[in-house]
């Protein structure tokens, strides 16, 4: 059964992506400060869903990148470490 994914604003001000025909824990969680939101030229709600299609196209490509591979003269992440990590 093929089930619908979408986006929603929760009201306390969280965007989800969650599967339209479940009540399981969202996919994804983003939560924007009230200062990065005085700085958005597109409402909330269009940033995420640009987010999230990013993200879907960087995760499509994925397996033709090797986590340890430098790419543009950037380190890639180790994915290993539980540590925070920072990409600019």
């Amino acid at each position: 059964m093929f089930s619908y994914l979408e986006l929603v604003e929760l009201p306390n001000g969280d965007i989800v992506l969650q599967r339209s025909d479940d009540d399981s824990e969202p996919l994804v969680v983003i939560s924007f400060s009230e200062a990065s939101r005085q700085f958005m030229a597109a409402p909330p709600l269009e940033v995420a869903r640009a987010m999230i299609q990013a993200g879907i196209e960087v995760a499509s490509e994925a397996p033709e990148i090797s986590m340890e591979e430098e790419i543009e003269g950037e380190e890639l992440l180790d994915m290993t470490s539980p540590d925070n990590k920072t990409v600019h």
